[in-house]
């Protein structure tokens, strides 16, 4: 087979084709995945038929295992996490609030694998906002305030004990475990250069950003809503629909993305691993 990457006709993501992920990469192999990786920001691998080993060891090409601090993990593999919900569950879809994953973490995740093996017949898009779009579409005045600004990370919105997946978020089938560290913070740039492409992407989002260093909430809210306005544009988005046996990867220091419903009735499984930042 000859691996195909094509992009797609959307600001971000291209489809992977040509390619079996349960044989062993080779290193060149690993290395144009990169570059189609750091240039369309989400890949898509569709027709994969994974086995949780499998998807260790196309996580590994790419950098080492990282931490899901809020999540229960797949019984003899602790680096994978089930994104799960059944047919009759009631609960609020989970991650539909955009984010980029871990962000409160003083080094956040350069990447997320999201394997795709009970998809539903409707419903259950995922949605991707590119950063660097929204960053260079911010004006240059807005763009020189925010040089040098910090935003302020937090887990407390999602994973604190009265966050929405607290001790009140009953009935739902996926292991969250909610804690008190989610009430810490962590500081990053606003506008934050990728460590790779030296790009810079607009880093914050509604899910974990609670507020600006240096700034009380008066004058940080009313900015941060603005660029959480901004940074969701319809033209930074690309909509992305799931099918059975596919993987996805992402780049969560210049994309951020969110979760969608519309599946009510029908059951959904997918299993994730967090790729740590190696810079």
């Amino acid at each position: 087979m000859t691996m195909t990457i094509t992009p797609h006709a959307a600001p971000c993501g291209a489809s992977v084709q040509g390619i079996d992920l349960r044989e062993a990469l080779a290193p060149d192999t690993v290395a144009s995945l990169r570059q189609a990786w750091l240039q369309h920001q989400v890949l898509a691998f569709p027709d994969q038929a994974l086995s949780l080993e499998d998807l260790e060891r196309v996580a590994l090409h790419f950098g080492p295992f990282g931490t899901d601090p809020y999540f229960g993990s797949v019984a003899g593999h602790p680096h994978i996490a089930q994104v799960k919900r059944d047919a009759d569950e009631k609960t609020k879809i989970f991650a539909e609030t955009w984010h980029s994953d871990w962000s409160f973490l003083a080094a956040p995740p350069q990447a997320t694998l999201l394997y795709g093996n009970v998809i539903p017949p409707v419903g259950g898009d995922t949605l991707f906002a590119n950063q660097y779009a929204a960053w260079d579409a911010l004006p240059p005045a807005m763009q020189t305030r925010l040089q040098g600004l910090q935003g302020v990370h937090s887990a407390r919105r999602g994973y604190a004990r009265d966050g929405m997946y607290g001790e009140r978020d009953k009935g739902r089938s996926m292991a969250i475990r909610y804690d008190d560290s989610a009430l810490a913070t962590q500081t990053h740039p606003i506008g934050r250069v990728h460590p790779e492409t030296g790009r810079r992407a607009l880093y914050v989002s509604p899910g974990y950003t609670i507020g600006i260093e240096g700034m009380d909430d008066a004058e940080a809210q009313p900015l941060l809503m603005e660029l959480f306005r901004h940074q969701v544009r319809d033209d930074f988005i690309y909509r992305h629909r799931w099918q059975p046996g596919m993987l996805m990867m992402w780049d969560n220091r210049c994309v951020i993305h969110a979760a969608t419903g519309g599946y009510d009735g029908h059951a959904r499984l997918l299993h994730r691993i967090t790729i740590a930042s190696a810079l």
